[in-house]
Parts: structure tokens; C-alpha cells; sequence
């Protein structure tokens, strides 16, 4: 267990916890001349179970508020610390207050220095005492009288074994999680180099483990480990932890960084949270500069209230913060507000989503996304959370905002493997709605041009998906129209994509005439017959083969590749495998024309239209000089 002590300036804090464990938490040559703390100082206790109680002795100035901060995140258990002849005092209140937003439910008041004043005075100030706690979560927090400069006070004694008791009764915390933990301290060692200390949020890590680290994004090795002043194989959730690294010097990390599993490695400068705002605090406008203290971080930003108007004092809200330094967060972290002068604390947040968006932050599918989230924070269930996301989330990212390495997932998810290696996730019902959806645009594009054979599946993606993102939705998409095509939802004709019952009707002189071209369009392989020498060779009008070819492509029986220039299906079938083929074999995937013009035998100025009718019909596109398969888009090959 980790106790945090806290309370206003030379009220005793650190005499007590030097007379609790024998330890001087003062390190500093200008705390011992000063007679204050003003750095974090650490003691540990061994129990009588073999754990180890540690407790985090923090600064009580109001100067020294953004060090508090740093040092109550991760605690267990608050020992706020009241001294006698002054009472309840401006810093005592707010280290409570800063203590009841980190979420700290547990905790014991010392009341220091009773040997300084009457007994009439103790019963006054544990009165005060009781006043400020009332209504909140530490209302039922034992009083322990205490002069801790006497040696061998009862007191200090009775509150040594309370905290003992309290400490071997408390169960682990749960390390499923990826590890963290929030460097508080930087040093480095003769012989070993450089040691951080933190607190581990979440999971575990053993000597010789790589962790990644948040600032820099260096990888770092862990060649040993001190957990909770112990020498130990391994640092888990809940444990205060030295770690000796290999990979970076000590000028490279500060305070505030993390170490962490490399899959959580992600920065953000926006975070969508659910704000509270303390009922002492002024009413909050809309993008109000605030400090901002996160894990052991501090940094300034502004807060985007999702709502309209100001914030009330003792109300919530959800809201967007905007940092002006890059964080490192997970749905659920606690974070600390305090003014614009950082002279008081004036609100807390919860993390909701790390990733929050720059635009459209008020809209109902965010709010609505938000609120999974919240869900998930709360209940650790993550079926609402795939529901909401209308594209899916890939594994990656649910892990990012999980922690864990394997998320629970829903039995009737849909799990899309991606060309990265990643995976996309999606909720039965957003796959089934993304159905429709491209159906529908099938539907709507059929009804305006009965007379076109169908689309190509670059611009039915636009049509039916408008804002579905190229690279990380391109397995999405192509998953979709394989589900369509499998279950004959749709068809497919050469380029064109179709209904199944959709289809272009020829009169019976134009299937007459039909029967005599397409086989000398097709003998003429990769250079048939223009249509002025159709007509001459079939004694018909230019402009009624013109037509008549017109309609033939529409069923996809032909491909017009330049005016007046048709291809059979099936040459234009090994066309689009000959550029597939080619793009293979090249660097990046460029085909060059100089290299199509070889394959197929053709002049240049050929091979280049075939190219770009290939553009056009949105199998390939062009990049400069060259053309390149479109991701996620394959050529149909015609049926006879």
C-alpha cells in the first residue's frame, strides 16, 4: 500500500512520518536549511505479513501545489495531517480536495503537535476537522492525537498499527493491465547510470523487460528493479518502483514522463473528460486557461466545455481539454485544474477519450461515444463502445484505450484482419448497417442511370461512404463488398459493380448485329478493330455500331478505352492482370508505360490510353508518370 501525506505547511508532516518509520524524507540541502519540504521524500515500512508500506511525504506551501499533485497520484490512502495549534488551514483544504478528485477513498488524520496545546483546544480542532471531512469520502476517517518531536508518543504508535492494519488488510491491485508508471524522479547512480521512480498505475514489468519512453519514444531495457525499497525480479500496479535503465541518459527524461508497454505509446493534446467543478470554485467560461496536472505531469491548456455557457460552481460537464504539451493518458486517469495563476485548485476531470477530435466535438455521435466510453470506465464492458463506432476500432487502439493486451471483445463482433498486421473490430450491428449502406447507394445510383452497366467500386466507396478514411478503412471496405458479392447481394461485371438483377436489353437487330462484332473486337486481342472498320467489314453505320458498342459496354461485354475504340471483356480482363502482374515486380508498385508497352507489344501512345482508361475506371490511378493499383480495388474478371 502507498499513503500520501498531506496537509498546510509546518503542520508536521514530515516529523511524522520520520517518527512512523525512522526515515528523514527532507533530501534536500535547502529543505533541512529551510525547515520545509519542498520535493516528494519517500519512506517505507516492512509489515508483519513481509509486504512493504510506503508513504509519499509531500510539500504543504501552496507554491510548491503542482508537487502535491505529482506526488498524491497513485496513492491509496491519505494521511492528511492537522496541526493542533493552528487547525484547519487554506493548503489543508485544498490537499483534500485535490486528494477527493485523484479519487481517493481511504484515508487517517493525524492531528500533530497536541503536546503545544490545551486539551480544550484538541477538542476544538477536531471539530473543525470533522466539519471538513463531513459529506465526503473520508467522513469516517480516525483521528489520531499525536506529538511525534516526543519520543515514544502513544500516539504515533497507535497510528503506526492502525496504518499497519490498514495496510496488510488492503487486497493487491489488479495487474492485467500494460505498465505504467509516472516518473516522479530522475537520477543517476556511480556504475548502474540512470534510475527513475514512479508509481506503477498498471500492470507489471520484470528485469530485462523493454518498456518505451513517452518524451523521446526511446526504447529502454530494465536491468533491475527496486519495488518499494526492495531489491525485486519484478514492480507491479500499486507498488512505488526504482528502475535502473539501459538505452537513455538521465537528461532525457523529466518528471511527468512515463515508461510504459510500447503498445500504449500514443500522445494527445486533446482529451474529452467528465469535468467537475468545486462548489468554492468560480463559474467556468468556455475556453478558460487552466493548469493541468496528470499523472505526474503539469502543463497549461484550455477547457472547451461541450455545453453552452458557463459552468456553475459544484457543477459537471463533460469537456474537452486542449493541452499545450503532448500527454500520454488512458480513459478513466485522473486530472487535477487549477486557475489560470495556479493559486488555487478550482476542478477535477476523468479521462473519457484520449483521442478526442478538433472538430464536431458537440455532435450527437460524439456525445454518444463519449458516452460508452464513460461505460466502459465504469463497468469495463466494451460492446457499447464497438456499437457506437460506426467504422469500427482497430485492435491496436482498443488496446491503447482498454490498457489491457487482450480487450474483451463481444462473441458476435466482426474481426478484420488488416494489411499491418492490426486488426479491425466492429459490432455486428455496424457491419450489417455498413451493408446497407452501400447497398442503398447501388439502389440510388441504378435509378439514376438505369442505362450504365454499374460503378466501379472506387466511386461506390464515395458515394455510399463518404467519410470512410483510405488506408486504415481500406480492409473495411473490401471486406464489405466480398461479404455482398458472397451473399449475391451484388454482382459484378468486368470494373462494374451491380444489383444482380440489373441489366441492359438489346433489341433483336442489335443482337444480330452484336453476334458479328464482339467476335472480331475479341480476335483482335490487345488491338481490335476501330469503329469506322467494323462498320466498312460489317456493311452498318458508324454511328449505329457507335451506339450499339455504347450499350455493349454497359452490359460489360466491351470496355471503351478512347472514343471509337472498344476492347472484348475478356482482353481487357488480361490487360487489368498483366498491370496487376507488373505492379508486383515494381518498386513501390509503379507501373511505367515503357514497361506496359513491352508486355503487351503495343505502340506507346496505345499502351498510355489503356493506362489511363484503367484510371478512369478507378482500378489504378495515377502517380506522376506512373500508375499504381488502387488499394483495396480489384479487377472483376468478366464471365462468359
Amino acid at each position: 500500500m502507498i499513503i500520501g501525506t498531506a496537509g498546510h505547511i509546518d503542520h508536521g508532516k514530515t516529523t511524522l512520518v520520520r517518527a512512523l518509520t525512522g526515515v528523514e524524507t527532507d533530501r534536500l540541502k535547502e529543505e533541512k536549511a529551510r525547515g520545509i519540504s519542498i520535493e516528494l521524500g519517500y519512506a517505507y515500512a516492512p509489515l508483519a505479513n513481509g509486504d512493504v508500506l510506503g508513504i509519499i511525504d509531500v510539500p504543504g506551501h501552496e507554491k510548491f501545489i503542482h508537487t502535491m499533485a505529482a506526488g498524491a497520484v497513485g496513492i491509496d490512502h491519505a494521511l492528511l495531517v492537522v496541526a493542533a495549534d493552528d487547525g484547519v488551514m487554506p493548503q489543508t483544504r485544498e490537499h483534500l480536495e485535490i486528494l477527493q478528485l485523484l479519487g481517493v477513498r481511504q484515508g487517517t488524520v493525524a492531528l500533530t503537535k497536541v503536546d503545544r496545546v490545551a486539551p480544550e483546544r484538541i477538542a476544538i480542532v477536531k471539530d473543525e476537522i470533522r466539519a471538513l471531512l463531513a459529506g465526503g469520502p473520508l467522513a469516517n476517517a480516525p483521528v489520531f492525537e499525536t506529538a511525534a518531536a516526543l519520543p515514544g508518543d502513544q500516539g504515533v504508535h497507535a497510528l503506526r498499527q492502525h496504518l499497519h492494519t490498514v495496510a496488510q488488510a488492503m487486497p493487491q491491485r489488479a495487474q492485467q493491465g500494460l505498465f505504467r508508471l509516472a516518473v516522479d524522479r530522475v537520477f543517476s547512480l556511480a556504475g548502474q547510470g540512470t534510475v527513475v521512480t514512479g508509481t506503477v498505475f498498471n500492470g507489471s514489468a520484470a528485469v530485462g523487460d523493454s518498456l518505451v519512453h513517452s518524451a523521446t519514444g526511446k526504447t529502454v531495457r530494465v536491468r533491475s528493479i527496486h519495488a518499494q525499497n526492495r531489491a525485486s525480479n519484478q514492480g507491479v500496479a500499486g507498488q512505488r518502483c526504482a528502475l535502473n535503465l539501459a538505452g537513455i541518459a538521465k537528461e532525457d527524461i523529466a518528471r511527468g514522463d512515463w515508461l510504459l508497454d510500447a503498445r500504449l505509446l500514443h500522445t494527445t493534446q486533446r482529451i474529452d473528460v467528465r469535468l467537475q467543478l468545486l462548489a468554492g470554485a468560480p463559474a467556468l467560461k468556455p475556453w478558460a486557461p487552466v493548469h493541468v496536472h496528470l499523472g505526474t505531469m503539469h502543463c497549461t491548456g484550455h477547457v472547451a466545455l461541450l455545453q453552452d455557457g458557463e459552468l456553475p460552481p459544484g457543477a459537471e460537464c463533460l469537456a474537452q481539454l486542449v493541452l499545450d504539451a503532448p500527454a500520454v493518458v488512458q480513459p478513466g486517469d485522473r486530472i487535477i485544474l487549477r486557475n489560470a495563476q495556479a493559486s488555487r485548485t478550482i476542478a477535477g476531470a476523468t479521462v473519457l477519450d484520449p483521442y478526442a477530435p478538433a472538430r464536431k466535438r458537440r455532435s450527437e455521435a460524439r456525445l454518444t461515444f463519449l458516452a460508452a466510453l464513460e461505460h466502459w470506465v465504469t463497468s469495463h464492458d466494451t460492446a457499447p463502445l464497438l456499437a457506437e463506432a460506426s467504422y469500427g476500432i482497430a485492435r491496436s487502439q482498443l488496446v491503447r484505450l482498454t490498457g489491457l493486451a487482450q480487450p474483451p471483445v463481444p462473441a458476435q463482433a466482426i474481426v478484420l484482419p488488416t494489411t499491418d498486421g492490426d486488426a479491425l473490430l466492429l459490432s455486428n450491428g455496424a457491419w450489417l448497417t455498413l451493408q446497407t449502406q452501400v447497398l442503398e447507394a447501388l439502389e440510388r445510383f441504378h435509378s439514376v442511370a438505369p442505362d450504365e452497366p454499374g460503378i466501379n467500386a472506387a466511386r461506390l466507396r464515395r458515394m455510399a461512404l463518404p467519410s470512410l478514411q483510405h488506408g486504415m478503412h481500406d480492409a473495411l471496405y473490401t471486406s464489405l463488398i466480398e461479404a455482398l458479392l458472397q451473399a449475391q447481394h451484388i454482382s459484378t461485371t468486368g470494373a462494374w459493380l451491380h444489383l444482380p438483377g440489373h441489366s441492359v436489353q438489346l433489341s433483336n437487330a442489335e443482337q444480330a448485329l452484336a453476334e458479328r462484332l464482339l467476335p472480331a473486337i475479341g480476335a483482335g486481342r490487345f488491338d481490335p478493330p476501330w469503329i469506322r472498320d467494323l462498320a466498312r467489314d460489317h456493311g452498318s453505320g458508324e454511328e449505329m455500331v457507335r451506339q450499339l458498342l455504347k450499350k455493349l459496354a454497359r452490359q460489360g461485354l466491351v470496355f471503351q478505352v478512347v472514343k471509337d475504340l472498344f476492347y472484348a471483356a475478356e482482353q481487357t480482363d488480361a490487360l487489368a492482370a498483366l498491370v496487376a502482374d507488373l505492379a508486383l515486380q515494381a518498386e513501390r508498385g509503379a507501373v511505367e508505360a515503357a514497361a506496359f508497352r513491352d508486355a503487351t507489344g503495343l505502340g506507346r501512345k496505345r499502351a498510355i490510353q489503356i493506362l489511363e482508361f484503367f484510371d478512369r475506371v478507378g482500378y489504378t490511378r495515377r502517380v506522376r508518370d506512373a500508375h499504381m493499383l488502387r488499394p483495396g480495388v480489384r479487377w472483376q474478371a468478366s464471365q462468359p
